[in-house]
């Protein structure tokens, strides 16, 4: 399954046809709770006729013993039969939407993790959540009621008035007058009905990120006592969502009541006309009308409203998929396919770069995370195989955001080459295992010391982990832990100082072997001693294998024993200090 996403999901039209496209991926399961109402249609037809038979028969006293137990058997056997359809259409039904729900997840995930890490910051982690839970979930009465409802109050009430037609001309014309009177007022309530859904989720999404975000920083809330001021805005946000919910469940109860009332009416005239039939009143028809012909009509009546009223009864469902749909379009920015084509194969996109690997960038123009401002215009930058390279640059001058972006984990604008070969056209694992990145903030996950590092190559050997955290100074401070490299720390690398994790961070880029190397800060929270060695080590494994080396840094140490330091100040790269094998270029200098 791909995750391809349709461009044409956004707008209210696309929307639909997204969703209704979805219908193909419930599979059989879902095409079988489609066709079940369908059948019991047929069974309800044929219980009406074995029951007026019997009603008639045992009301005129014409109706033998032995047809009477046939008849009271078939009548049961019909009662069985619907009620294991009803049984089986909901178990379908339900299934069909599992299979939905499940492969719209993954394609949801799966577009997520195609998409750039940059692209998450924007957004509310909680938001995102909620689309991928609550939002999908959302869809479930879509397909598992809904949509059998619809289908059967397409087909069935004119199936029935087909059926009437025959015994009373009157009461099928009756009953094909009165019948659309409930959809239309059905569509009428059901505009209500997906404003306050869309507000629904929209209001869901805004209480999911706020949770989330006040969570991820509950701690920071305690220090500095505010925990009880965001106690009550979190209260605050559940009374609006609390409002908002029972705003549609509201409008709910009120289509309901509204198409019942029509349902009566409809039900009570043919009662009315059958009765004066009977007492004479009325002789609209060709021939009298029977007692069995009667009680037929009066026992379909309510029969024909029946799939209509069922639909009024999930059409919420649809008004609540439709504002999810729109909830996740909101989110992703697009909706995903389920189903693609597989992409042509291309065998030089999975080929290796090439060891070593030279940087290169033409026109780069690079912004900051929220697409605010430019931090780096139009430079240029060549860096040949086994360059080292220092960049300086204020607080917030990019650094960090350029290291991001020849990594290809954020958007750029421009080229970017690495080993001759344009960015966009390397493949995910080859980009990964020739360019380790080690951000600045580098995440540690619950689990061994071991473990963390492993995070780099899930089949490296004892001794492999071992001379990486060695090479790191990880040992250094894991021989002093009860468990050594086994000492289980916490999420986010609870237990750990800065310095300690930071070291952790780069055993793992040891343990990859990569050709080059991108690092943020890579001595930062290390005093001068712990520094100078564990520059060494980088350095000395960067000329192993002429590694081309970039690090952004304050560090003066750092920056004196590179080949190249470069300064970004006023969205340009300036070289300060430098020896011929790298090359440099901006625009604007030349210009």
């Amino acid at each position: 399954m791909g995750a391809d996403r349709v461009g044409g999901g956004r707008g209210r039209d696309g929307e639909r046809r997204w969703l209704g496209g979805l219908r193909t991926s419930g599979g059989w399961p879902l095409a079988l709770a489609v066709a079940l109402p369908l059948v019991s249609g047929v069974l309800v037809v044929a219980q009406a006729w074995v029951l007026a038979h019997l009603l008639g028969g045992a009301a005129s006293g014409t109706l033998a013993p032995e047809a009477e137990t046939k008849g009271a058997l078939a009548l049961a056997g019909l009662f069985l039969a619907r009620a294991g359809l009803a049984y089986g259409m909901e178990r379908a039904g339900s299934a069909g939407a599992e299979r939905i729900k499940a492969r719209l997840r993954l394609a949801l995930f799966d577009d997520w993790m195609a998409r750039r890490p940059d692209w998450a910051t924007g957004r509310a982690s909680g938001a995102l959540a909620s689309a991928l839970l609550e939002q999908v979930e959302a869809l479930d009465g879509f397909f598992a009621r809904f949509l059998p409802a619809m289908v059967a109050a397409t087909v069935l009430p004119i199936g029935f008035a087909a059926c009437v037609f025959p015994v009373d001309w009157v009461v099928g014309l009756l009953l094909l007058v009165t019948a659309p009177l409930i959809p239309l007022f059905m569509a009428l309530v059901g505009w209500g009905a997906e404003a306050a859904g869309e507000a629904q989720a929209s209001a869901l999404s805004r209480l999911s990120g706020f949770f989330g975000d006040r969570l991820r920083g509950l701690s920071t809330l305690v220090l500095f006592g505010q925990a009880e001021r965001e106690k009550a805005a979190m209260a605050q946000a559940g009374e609006e969502w609390r409002l908002r919910t029972l705003k549609v469940l509201r409008i709910a109860f009120l289509s309901s009541a509204v198409l019942e009332f029509f349902a009566a009416l409809g039900v009570a005239g043919v009662a009315l006309y059958v009765g004066l039939s009977f007492l004479g009143f009325v002789t609209l028809g060709s021939a009298p009308l029977t007692l069995e012909a009667g009680l037929f009509c009066l026992l379909m009546a309510p029969e024909i409203y029946a799939p209509l009223r069922q639909l009024a009864a999930h059409y919420h469902d649809r008004a609540s998929a439709k504002a999810a749909v729109g909830e996740i379009a909101a989110q992703f920015g697009t909706l995903p396919a389920l189903v693609s084509p597989k992409p042509a194969q291309e065998p030089d996109l999975a080929t290796p770069l090439s060891d070593p690997a030279g940087v290169e960038v033409s026109a780069l123009t690079l912004r900051t995370p929220d697409g605010a401002r430019p931090v780096l215009d139009a430079a240029d930058l060549r860096l040949a195989p086994g360059s080292h390279v220092a960049i300086l640059g204020a607080s917030g001058s990019g650094k960090s955001t350029l290291l991001e972006a020849l990594a290809g984990l954020r958007a750029a604008q421009g080229t970017i080459r690495l080993a001759g070969r344009p960015l966009e056209e390397i493949a995910e694992p080859a980009l990964r295992q020739a360019v380790a990145l080690l951000p600045q903030r580098p995440h540690l996950f619950a689990g061994t010391i071991a473990q963390n590092i492993r995070l780099a190559d899930p089949l490296a050997g004892d001794a492999v982990v071992i001379e990486a955290a060695e090479r790191a100074r990880v040992l250094d401070f894991a021989w002093d832990l009860p468990d050594g490299l086994e000492t289980r720390i916490g999420e986010g690398g609870f237990g750990l100082s800065g310095g300690e994790r930071h070291r952790v961070a780069l055993a793992r880029l040891y343990l990859r072997q990569p050709s080059i190397l991108l690092l943020d800060e890579p001595t930062a929270h290390l005093d001068r001693q712990t520094e100078r060695e564990v520059l060494d080590d980088i350095l000395r494994f960067a000329a192993e294998r002429d590694r081309t080396l970039i690090a952004a840094t304050h560090s003066l140490e750092v920056a004196q024993r590179m080949d190249l330091v470069l300064r970004i100040e006023n969205r340009r790269l300036i070289p300060l200090s430098g020896r011929p094998r790298p090359i440099l270029a901006s625009r604007e200098n030349a210009a």
